[in-house]
């Protein structure tokens, strides 16, 4: 039997894949092929550290090395400790014996403990799954309808006041430093105070030949100098002041990015309240705070302190502020969402102002600058002519997972972090106690694969290729010395990330189709900003990612909004996730598969995926109007309908005459339901007998599926 995987993650992608795998399932297995689900979930993976489960993400690590592999995989959570203890709490309370996170370090087994719980930390699946690079872009069909049926985009006012501000020194881009290897070496980082005592970091770093090596650190006495500058300036000027982080994929400097930046908008009620604070985190976010808070005597005080100041600050609703929790606003899809919504976010009283979106460091701000810069100057997008921007993304081997993995670090005091070879210094910065050191490298077989698959997706259209590298800035310059011994035969430009945000938003005004090429964190941006400005929603398009030894991994949308959507289906029992990520993702995979019901099945999907895009069957934002559950039912009602006429048509035809007989019943079975709150038995580890109930409500459905 061909086996296609299918990854068990969290929130809304796999709530959402409990109605549409049942129905999967049932057309697959007529056609010998089945989805085998490995979990790769936040509770799994606490679960597999402590030998309570089995560690499926390491099976999923010796698969993504078979020239076979055929893996879909839905968007996970990258963990904040925050969510982390949440899960763990959940998974405490269904009777698993865990320990706790340990804040402090009391003994060796507080260390064992924390070791395990490391290793599910942030963007802890990601670098292990993604051994090849990212080709993603939308398909013609998805194109097309967004033309047709063109999403929201609000109207930027010329005398706007909102801005974007980033450090000007001080930051990652001032102190980075970067070269290529010459020889295949072992490296080790040390940190060196300032009576020469040496503590070793990190060591037993294997670098082999033409990697890239780079290292940087960001000076919090900076960083704090410019938050308190634009917090003061935000006041002044009346506008909403807002973070923009990625403390999920980051999750060593941006969670402390983030501490730095609560600590300096609340100093007052830290000085005030000191002995009372003493022991909090500010990168643990207001909402632990607050919890903790609520049991001691001057706790309901300082709270009402804590919420009388977030007066001017981002509000995601009216109870969660930007400092909630680290992880609650992320980059890549916050930040695409103010642009398309005229520069406007929602503050403290509930009305939607023009606001200051700090992006500390500045290496990537540019882009989202030259959005704004554009949007004010020459109006918004058209999407009825509008080009298409597709990428090429750098992700294979761990690269440039910037300050997210085993190189990333505090310094414990004044003094110098060293990066050493055994023929000496490779790399020395003078840090103060605090500053955040981070070291990448980026494998020389990744980039080679990068460049190849550049070259490739040029060849094969005629569109615009522009390399996203900043000359000015230390790494980049390593990676177009690289870029331009590969990129031979084929039309490119490299240009800063700002200057190519700009020539790119030229270019799709023009109805031109344009293909970015971009390091790790521009490839994790540019697949949300592009896509939610061109479709409304980064989660149609098709990601392919050519894995190094043969195999593929599809990758569905992103899952940005993936918390939102649950909390929508837990109050109202509605559903917005478009599931259209996992059907293009099916389409590509049945491809894969070289046999003649596989290739069936994929015509016909791809048949039925237009079908359901041109009747616009997506989800749909009313309560009581149709949902995720519904717009499945809808997707396999066409495919059903487009094997009619092929050669599989017997195996389905009583399934069709079924669905097409009871179909209204079954969408009013979808509807009624709604409007009502509903219980998952959990947020992070869900009760599957619930959820089953919650996401397959239609009895008449269900009882085809099942006897199918």
């Amino acid at each position: 039997m061909n086996e296609i995987i299918w990854t068990k993650t969290d929130e809304s992608p796999y709530i959402a894949s409990v109605s549409l795998r049942a129905m999967l399932d049932m057309m697959l297995k007529k056609a010998d092929i089945r989805l085998k689900v490995l979990d790769i979930s936040l509770a799994g993976r606490i679960l597999s550290v402590f030998n309570m489960a089995d560690d499926e993400l390491e099976i999923l690590s010796n698969i993504i090395k078979n020239p076979n592999a055929n893996i879909i995989k839905l968007p996970n959570i990258s963990a904040t400790i925050s969510q982390l203890k949440s899960a763990i709490k959940e998974l405490q309370n269904a009777g698993y014996d865990l320990p706790d996170y340990p804040d402090e370090i009391k003994n060796d087994n507080d260390k064992i403990v924390l070791e395990k719980y490391k290793k599910v930390l942030g963007s802890a699946v990601n670098p292990v799954l993604r051994d090849g690079n990212s080709d993603r872009r939308s398909t013609r069909a998805v194109k097309e309808y967004a033309k047709a049926h063109p999403h929201y985009m609000g109207e930027w006012e010329r005398d706007s006041k909102t801005r974007i501000a980033c450090m000007s020194c001080g930051d990652f881009y001032a102190n980075e430093m970067a070269k290529i290897a010459s020889k295949d070496e072992i490296l080790r980082i040390e940190f060196v105070d300032k009576n020469g005592k040496k503590t070793i970091f990190k060591d037993d770093i294997d670098v082999k030949k033409g990697d890239v090596i780079d290292a940087s650190y960001m000076q919090v006495g900076e960083l704090i100098k410019f938050y308190k500058d634009e917090i003061k300036k935000a006041k002044r000027d009346g506008l909403v002041f807002s973070l923009h982080l990625k403390a999920s994929m980051m999750k060593v400097s941006d969670p402390i990015i983030f501490g730095h930046c609560l600590r300096t908008y609340f100093d007052e009620i830290f000085i005030k309240y000191s002995d009372d604070l003493r022991y909090f985190k500010p990168e643990n976010g207001l909402k632990e705070l607050f919890t903790t808070l609520g049991d001691k005597e001057n706790g309901n005080k300082i709270i009402y302190e804590f919420k009388n100041m977030l007066d001017g600050v981002y509000m995601l609703d009216k109870d969660t502020s930007n400092f909630h929790v680290s992880s609650d606003v992320i980059i890549d899809a916050s930040m695409p969402q103010l642009l398309r919504n005229s520069g406007k976010l929602k503050s403290t009283d509930g009305i939607w102002r023009e606001c200051v979106a700090v992006i500390p460091d500045r290496s990537y701000a540019g882009v989202y600058q030259a959005v704004l810069s554009d949007f004010k100057n020459n109006g918004m997008l058209n999407v009825t002519t509008l080009g298409s921007v597709s990428n090429v993304g750098l992700m294979a081997k761990k690269a440039q997972e910037y300050g997210s993995h085993d190189k990333s670090f505090i310094a414990p005091d004044d003094g110098e972090i060293v990066v050493l070879s055994d023929d000496g210094l490779v790399f020395k910065f003078n840090v103060s106690k605090g500053d955040i050191f981070r070291m990448c490298l980026t494998r020389a077989e990744a980039i080679s694969n990068w460049i190849d698959l550049a070259k490739s997706r040029a060849k094969s259209t005629s569109h615009d290729m522009i390399v996203w590298l900043d000359e000015n800035r230390a790494v980049d310059r390593q990676m177009i010395k690289l870029v331009k011994d590969g990129l031979d035969g084929v039309w490119y430009e490299i240009l800063s990330p700002e200057k190519a945000c700009e020539k790119t938003l030229q270019l799709i005004r023009a109805g031109k189709d344009v293909i970015s090429v971009s390091g790790n964190v521009l490839r994790d941006y540019l697949t949300d900003l592009f896509p939610i400005l061109e479709l409304g929603t980064s989660a149609k398009m098709l990601s392919v990612v050519p894995l190094l030894n043969g195999g593929v991994m599809l990758e569905t949308g992103a899952g940005g909004t993936a918390p939102m959507l649950s909390r929508e289906l837990q109050t109202q029992n509605h559903m917005i996730w478009d599931s259209l990520g996992e059907f293009l993702a099916l389409n590509a995979s049945l491809e894969l598969i070289k046999t003649p019901e596989a290739k069936i099945l994929a015509t016909t999907l791809d048949l039925a995926i237009s079908e359901y895009l041109n009747n616009n069957k997506s989800p749909q934002v009313q309560v009581g109007a149709l949902d995720t559950r519904g717009s499945h039912f809808w997707l396999i009602l066409y495919w059903l309908r487009a094997l009619k006429d092929s050669e599989l048509s017997s195996k389905y035809d009583e399934i069709l005459a079924k669905f097409e007989k009871q179909k209204d019943e079954i969408l009013m079975e979808f509807s009624k339901v709604q409007g009502v709150g509903v219980d998952f038995g959990g947020w992070y580890y869900l009760d599957d007998k619930k959820l089953q109930n919650i996401m397959r409500p239609s009895k008449i459905l269900n009882q085809i599926v099942d006897n199918a």
